[in-house]
């Protein structure tokens, strides 16, 4: 079915004709200037991508598009009408999903949509045909009557999308619609949007994930108020020609290697990719020093081609260095045992439903391990019994040699725990969180202090110190989770979905951090939706349906995953193909004991 006849989308205007017209655009919050002034265009039948780092104004643009904010200075236009001057036409020509979409979770699928048909002046009972348009677009039929709550991340954002459509508009504004959103799901939301798009309506994208940003028609890039870029990827990314290299052969040194690349004055970017570290050189700069490092390491340099991300960072001045000041103040981290953490036939039961299903692995000290899978595959519930915030139904888990069903407050003790939706306490300050954050843990007088102004100074929260956690960007809500969750220097860390959401800069800042605190023994375990962030783990586990369904390094997946479709797969496409796989057996099995 096709988007105009699966939701009958109205198009009167002209695919030539812009959708959104921004005219010196310009937004202030007292002294803070969250947009500069800039003008820019947005047309019908294009994806448009809106990326840049966190605090650029990207939904300060995004809200006054919507008609939610007013401008200090200059103008939008959406779909011919004023968001100003006409602002009660702007709610009716467009559909907004804001970041955090306003579902009602004690409310089900159909009554949430319903709610929202009556918000938007429709007689829900006059356009059932609608509903079942959008139920059948979205492919959640099946969950009319599941409540919003207890909807998988994707699937919330599915139905924020179909609430968002339900007035039939002609500019559709996302805003990171696919945080916190694995792969799969994410698939679909593009399918959802491109049919919307082919149909010809205008859709805004906002995105902290570049490889989605690669996929638009257009973007406009934002940094600090100010638009730095606007026009296709290809032509961004066409500026980084024969400055994009990869040493390979460097495996279990990689993330030595990339501390050393990053830490010369040439390179302006690096990133680890499975057994191999990319590296991006500063504009005019020769490529000397990254041939005398890969000489020394043994590595061979080869050119590779740049991508999106690679431009979206040097046109931002690059990403942070090398070295993780945060490391460099630890001791080395020894233990009784080489493992670190394990567990065997780990599972948990809540009623009837079972989200972790005999599961067993070790992880080595100083590894940093990932674990992925789609929403609701069980990763958190994981996470949860091997830090003992969760009782396991049956199995055994143990960290740093302690059974976590035994000595719980000991093995606490010995790990922090970054929590997927890390619940800072709101009604404290920032300093306040740290100082309750080292009680917690044990620390008192000198050491506290001393530990305190560490995490001020290494993740710059000097500026926020009297600030409420709600009140802080995305990016230094994350930082201060992880420096609360780093106060007391433990030998393990769980950290679940640490940058989701946050910008690529801050997500490099991060991952400095995490490659020096595995160098000096610390044991991570963390869980991601970005893909390339896998690429940083020693090894990767994969979860499906409560059940691990993969454990291999990051390159050994990639390659059981190589098809005539994907010669060269990424771990995204490994992802998806090791999913599909594990369906494709349930389904055999299945037909197998029918046929019996």
């Amino acid at each position: 079915m096709s988007a105009h006849t699966a939701i009958d989308t109205p198009r009167g205007r002209g695919k030539d004709a812009p959708a959104v017209v921004i005219e010196s655009v310009a937004k202030h919050f007292g002294e803070v200037q969250a947009l500069r002034g800039f003008s820019a265009k947005i047309h019908y039948g294009r994806l448009t991508g809106l990326v840049g780092p966190d605090g650029a104004g990207k939904t300060t643009l995004m809200r006054i598009m919507t008609g939610l904010l007013v401008p200090d200075g200059g103008s939008v236009t959406l779909a011919g009408f004023d968001v100003v001057k006409d602002n009660d036409a702007i709610h009716i020509v467009s559909g907004y999903m804001p970041q955090r979409f306003g579902l009602y979770e004690d409310l089900s699928v159909m009554e949430n949509m319903r709610l929202y048909a009556q918000l938007r002046g429709m007689d829900a009972d006059q356009h059932t045909n609608i509903f079942e348009s959008l139920l059948d677009f979205t492919r959640l039929g099946p969950f009319t009557k599941r409540l919003a709550g207890k909807l998988s991340g994707g699937m919330k954002q599915k139905l924020g999308l179909a609430c968002a459509l339900m007035a039939k508009p002609e500019v559709l504004l996302l805003d990171e619609p696919s945080v916190g959103v694995d792969p799969v799901s994410r698939q679909d939301l593009w399918r959802m949007v491109q049919e919307l798009t082919d149909d010809g309506m205008a859709v805004v994208w906002s995105t902290a994930y570049l490889d989605e940003a690669e996929r638009c028609e257009s973007v406009l890039l934002l940094n600090e108020g100010k638009l730095e870029f606007d026009g296709p990827p290809q032509e961004l990314t066409d500026r980084l020609k024969e400055r994009s290299f990869r040493l390979t052969g460097v495996s279990d040194e990689r993330r030595a290697v990339l501390s050393r690349a990053l830490n010369l004055g040439t390179v302006g970017d690096g990133v680890i990719q499975g057994d191999s570290v990319r590296v991006v050189l500063r504009e005019d700069a020769g490529r000397e020093e990254v041939d005398a490092l890969a000489d020394e390491v043994g590595a061979k340099l080869e050119p590779v081609q740049a991508r999106f991300e690679d431009a979206f960072i040097d046109l931002l001045g690059g990403g942070p260095g090398g070295t993780s000041a945060l490391a460099e103040r630890m001791d080395e981290v020894k233990l009784d045992s080489d493992i670190a953490v394990s567990c065997l036939n780990l599972t948990k039961r809540f009623g009837d439903f079972t989200a972790t299903d005999n599961v067993s692995f070790e992880v080595q000290r100083g590894e940093i391990f990932g674990l992925l899978g789609p929403n609701g595959a069980g990763k958190s519930t994981t996470f949860k019994m091997l830090c003992g915030l969760l009782k396991p139904t049956e199995g055994e888990a143990h960290v740093v040699g302690l059974d976590l069903r035994r000595a719980t407050g000991a093995a606490k003790s010995q790990l922090g725990y970054m929590a997927q939706k890390f619940s800072l306490y709101g009604l404290l300050t920032v300093k306040q969180n740290l100082e309750f954050s080292a009680g917690v843990y044990g620390l008192e007088g000198a050491i506290k202090r001393e530990r305190i102004d560490e995490m001020i100074e290494t993740f710059d929260l000097k500026q926020y110190l009297t600030t409420s956690p709600d009140a802080l960007p995305l990016g230094f809500r994350q930082r201060l989770a992880l420096a609360c969750a780093l106060m007391h220097r433990p030998p393990v860390m769980f950290l679940d979905e640490p940058t989701s959401g946050v910008d690529p800069i801050t997500r490099r800042e991060f991952w400095t951090h995490i490659n020096g605190l595995a160098r000096k023994g610390v044991t991570v375990m963390v869980t991601t939706h970005f893909m390339d962030e896998a690429e940083y783990c020693d090894r990767v586990a994969l979860m499906y349906r409560a059940k691990l369904i993969a454990l291999d390094t990051p390159d050994a997946l990639k390659r059981a995953s190589r098809s005539d479709k994907h010669p060269d797969p990424t771990m995204e496409d490994a992802f998806i193909h090791l999913v599909e796989s594990a369906d494709m057996e349930d389904q055999a099995r299945a037909d197998a004991k029918a046929a019996a």
